[in-house]
């Protein structure tokens, strides 16, 4: 039985994409099947063995304590394949190259992009990071064997030939087989799953909440954590946050919890480089659970929601228009239940992980089929480095 490996220093132990999805399908498939992760201790959840190294408090000590542990952990494991998550791991999955290992590079999000946006990095640094982030993929991607992209857009800055898309789509498990109530009959509960921060529309969540009426009794839950230094401590002292319910980071089951008693989901992030082109999950769980959607105007997600006919598009930079597409919807509870019929109907016909799945796992068969040359990752890396 071949072994396969996922890699990150950054992710929670149980991500949705790493373990819920990519490593229950490769084991599924028969492989033999691990995850180095931050982790309390060594153990085996879902058939997957997870390797436990230890989460640092701050970013240096990630770069300086974690990744080295990770690596040892990693070569320890001796697998015909690594799988890793995070552009901090690049140099790793060089080492494991060297080391004679298939890798590959399973990319979340055009980082360079984001980097363009991250308050924890001072302005005037942001643009020489980004061009490093992305001179850094651009050499490494020569050497790794495949290229795994969380949409089209990303896929096209790697090489065609080595890259394949996985999206990001909802298992019809998690949520068409347990939707809960009617729409029509759910609380007037407003969902937001996934990190909170100032580009992804905190603030005009809260704001539209404000501005509805005291008549709709609606309250807009929270599903996930504050990114960190982003400085939205003045919400708490907001009107509107009196109708927010913050629940913190869910687990799969809290999730699937809280979509099935509600009504309407926000997805209103910013129109920032990176989101404009994005392809979020909360978007396709909201439509799998049966809930109508109130989605950016972007050009992507307007083909997705008009084709779908299954909810509203907003200025995610106003709040009045947000508090009005949440207030039509829940005072026009039989159009949003047919919305979000129409919406579940075309995840279990289009949008849900099944496919994807199945072609990550002929990718990586690819891998296992062919022998590994030991040597020649060490003099690829040599040779290029070298005429660099």
């Amino acid at each position: 039985m071949s072994k396969i490996v996922h890699l990150s220093s950054v992710h929670p132990p149980f991500d949705t994409r790493i373990f819920v999805k990519e490593c229950r399908t490769y084991r599924e498939a028969g492989f033999e099947v691990g995850l180095v992760v931050p982790y309390p201790q060594d153990e085996v959840v879902d058939g997957v063995f997870v390797r436990a190294i230890t989460k640092q408090p701050n970013r240096w000590k990630r770069f300086t304590r974690t990744i080295p542990q990770l690596y040892r952990r990693a070569v320890a494991e001796k697998a015909a394949i690594y799988h890793f998550h995070d552009p901090e791991l690049i140099p790793v999955g060089l080492l494991l190259k060297l080391r004679g290992a298939r890798v590959i590079y399973d990319v979340h999000e055009d980082v360079p992009r984001q980097i363009l946006i991250k308050n924890w990095i001072p302005k005037w640094a942001r643009k020489g990071v980004s061009f490093a982030v992305e001179l850094a993929e651009r050499v490494a991607m020569q050497f790794f064997d495949g290229i795994v992209a969380a949409t089209p857009t990303i896929a096209r800055r790697f090489p065609p030939h080595k890259t394949i898309v996985v999206q990001n789509y909802p298992l019809l498990e998690e949520f068409v087989d347990q939707q809960g109530q009617p729409p029509a009959q759910r609380e007037p509960i407003v969902a937001y799953v996934g990190a909170i921060n100032v580009e992804r529309g905190i603030r005009e969540m809260v704001k539209a909440m404000e501005q509805l009426s005291p008549h709709l009794n609606a309250r807009l839950v929270l599903a996930g954590e504050f990114s960190e230094n982003d400085d939205t401590d003045d919400l708490l002292q907001s009107p509107g946050w009196k109708s927010v319910e913050l629940l913190g980071w869910s687990s799969r089951q809290q999730v699937r919890h809280l979509l099935s008693r509600a009504r309407v989901g926000l997805v209103t992030l910013h129109p920032t480089e990176t989101y404009v082109v994005s392809n979020p999950v909360k978007l396709y769980e909201y439509m799998a659970a049966g809930m109508p959607v109130v989605a950016s105007d972007f050009p992507m997600w307007r083909d997705i929601v008009t084709t779908a006919d299954c909810g509203l598009l907003v200025d995610p930079l106003n709040s009045t228009e947000i508090a009005r597409a949440i207030t039509w919807l829940l005072e026009h509870p039989q159009e949003a239940e047919a919305m979000g019929k129409r919406g579940r109907e075309a995840v279990l016909e289009r949008f849900n992980w099944q496919p994807e799945g199945n072609r990550l796992v002929d990718f990586v068969s690819h891998f296992i089929a062919t022998n590994p040359r030991c040597s020649s990752g060490a003099q690829r890396i040599a040779e290029t480095l070298s005429a660099a």
